[in-house]
């Protein structure tokens, strides 16, 4: 292990007496099936409290996230990920969540002055880069009912990404890193995998395996700030920072954009334009993965 990623043993350490790759497969598959069969019970109970009419126009398309109510639902629901990855991880590897996490004061650390770091960022770049013709971001819904909903929005995101960067970063890299000691194994499989969960031809369609790859590429950078500091809390900044801004600022028109203050002139299967974007999101990220590093001196 190089020395830049040292601090990673904090995580891997805990992995280690369960290294296998069989409980690994067996984890993950346990994972899917709990995550599953609570999704299964908590729409069995919502059709017995109301009927599925009284709710489908409130909640919308939860998958493509077309009003409030959807946006949020599809969120929270994330929180059953996390449920479902602390029972697993006591089962299958005697692992409790925190273990996932790393040093908890380290990484509440790590994610705020990550998020103010990428905050700032941000914030800078909408100033300072030019307006780019067919990709200026247009009104979506009123300011003063986007910050009735905020209160709700920032822990269902704090929810949704969390639980991703703990599968992901917390749980199969350091299961991963405790197994192979070559850090392309740790960082390129879970980050692969990553991309993988954005596959969706769909709603995605020409313009999927653009998608694909650039989730990949969030999860190698994810992957790297998780090495360098033995937490996923830089990851998780990383993560709902840029999330913030893709789901609850600005999102491509008709996909997630329930909670968007703005939408783009465009939609995910429109490859041309995302062809166009590509560029810039590609630098925001590397931008973003550097100002990460620099906010925590790694």
């Amino acid at each position: 292990m190089s020395d830049a990623y040292r601090p990673h043993e904090a995580l891997v350490h805990p992995a280690r007496p369960t290294a296998s790759l069989v409980r690994l497969v067996l984890g993950a598959i346990m994972l899917a099936a709990l995550f599953l069969s609570l999704i299964f019970a908590a729409s069995a109970l919502l059709n017995i409290v109301a009927p599925a009419t009284s709710w489908d126009s409130t909640l919308g398309d939860l998958e493509t996230g077309e009003t409030p109510a959807g946006v949020l639902a599809n969120l929270y629901l994330f929180g059953f990920i996390i449920v479902a990855l602390a029972m697993t991880g006591r089962a299958i590897h005697g692992r409790a969540l925190p273990s996932f996490v790393g040093d908890l004061r380290l990484a509440r650390l790590h994610f705020a002055r990550v998020c103010l770091y990428m905050v700032g960022l941000h914030l800078a770049l909408s100033i300072l880069l030019p307006a780019t013709p067919g990709l200026t971001p247009e009104a979506n819904i009123d300011a003063t009912r986007w910050l009735t909903f905020l209160p709700l929005a920032l822990p269902a995101l704090l929810i949704q990404t969390g639980a991703e960067e703990l599968v992901f970063r917390g749980y199969l890299q350091s299961q991963l890193a405790a197994r192979f000691a070559n850090p392309r194994i740790w960082i390129i499989v879970p980050s692969l995998l990553f991309g993988l969960l954005h596959y969706d031809p769909v709603i995605n369609g020409d313009a999927n395996w653009l998608i694909v790859g650039w989730a990949t590429l969030f999860g190698i950078a994810a992957a790297d700030l998780t090495a360098r500091t033995g937490t996923i809390g830089a990851a998780l900044g990383l993560h709902f920072v840029n999330n913030f801004f893709a789901i609850l600022v600005a999102a491509p028109a008709g996909s997630f954009d329930g909670l968007a203050l703005y939408t783009y002139p465009f939609t995910l299967d429109d490859r041309d334009a995302l062809w166009l974007w590509a560029p810039l999101d590609l630098m925001l990220l590397l931008v973003s993965w550097l100002t990460a590093r620099l906010a925590l001196r790694v």
